[in-house]
């Protein structure tokens, strides 16, 4: 029987030792890249039926057979099995084994063997990489994860995020400068602007619109991170829904059969502001297996 793996799991422990923070950090790679969100799934579902148009309504109902089958077996939801974005959050009280890191560095690569991640690695020094000139490594271990992003929180525990971005939608993110006029509807249709520009072209819709806002570009990709980490799609704010709305008006559908779901929702992380005429916006519209989320929550007794 094939092992299955919430999206999140909690372990209560003395001592968070490197063989539990490896587990750990494997077990969330795979539940991210290989099954859907309960949020995914009852959206899909309210989708398939409010959709009128037949041909995105088939493309609905096999996107979410897709993810039934990837869940059953434990299969990738895609071909593109995404670079891995670890975020991790430790507890001040929490006990962990030294060497905790290269813990979860090994983790994340034993979970892309074992799921296994599409051996996309590129091989060579710097220009031979940009240029691919070497070719690729046969090895899914070889994808080398995100820089990796750790947070301090309060409590005797850690929690091991890890999301898998695949290249579609990296192709059509973006992070600039947008003249906020005194404005938020002006700040977030600027940037919906940008989506819709490129939503149409992404292939993979339905498509969740992620943003971050905030001071520099580094930040306000952290923030659009973040976006996707927090991001419930039962749960949407106003400013979310009306981003969904906008980009659902442009009837290109799933799968860009038409239709009125171009897009499940909308994920918004706006961080602190500077004394400036202009927010740094960042955007990306995730595809329709995305954001590929899970998160291992570890805890000292």
């Amino acid at each position: 029987m094939a092992r299955r793996f919430s999206q999140t799991i909690k372990k209560r422990i003395t001592v968070i030792t490197s063989s539990d923070i490896k587990n750990a950090a494997k077990n969330s790679l795979i539940s991210a890249g290989t099954t859907f969100r309960k949020d995914q799934l009852k959206t899909y579902r309210a989708a398939i039926k409010k959709e009128t148009n037949p041909n995105a309504r088939w493309a609905l109902e096999k996107l979410l057979e897709n993810a039934a089958i990837a869940e059953k077996n434990r299969y990738p939801l895609c071909d593109d099995t995404g670079i891995p974005h670890v975020i991790i959050e430790i507890g001040n009280r929490a006990k962990l084994q030294e060497n905790w890191l290269q813990a979860v560095q090994e983790g994340i690569a034993s979970g892309l063997k074992e799921m296994p991640g599409r051996p996309m690695a590129v091989k060579g020094n710097e220009v031979e990489r940009i240029e691919q000139s070497k070719g690729l490594y046969t090895d899914p271990e070889e994808v080398i994860p995100a820089p990796i992003t750790v947070k301090p929180i309060s409590g005797d525990g850690m929690a091991i995020t890890v999301l898998l971005l695949g290249g579609g939608p990296e192709i059509r993110a973006k992070t600039y400068r947008v003249f906020h006029k005194r404005s938020i509807d002006n700040v977030l249709r600027t940037a919906s602007e940008w989506l819709i520009n490129d939503v149409k072209n992404l292939g993979c819709t339905p498509c969740v619109p992620a943003i971050g806002i905030g001071r520099t570009h580094m930040e306000a990709s952290a923030l659009m991170l973040e976006a996707m980490k927090e991001g419930d799609l039962l749960k949407q704010s106003k400013w979310e829904k009306k981003i969904t709305e906008w980009i659902n008006a442009q009837k290109v559908g799933p799968l860009g059969l038409g239709g009125s779901t171009t897009a499940l929702g909308a994920f918004i992380k706006i961080g602190p502001a500077r004394a400036s005429g202009v927010r740094i916006v960042s955007i990306r519209p995730c595809c329709c297996v995305e954001p590929r989320r899970a998160t291992v929550v570890l805890k000292n007794q």
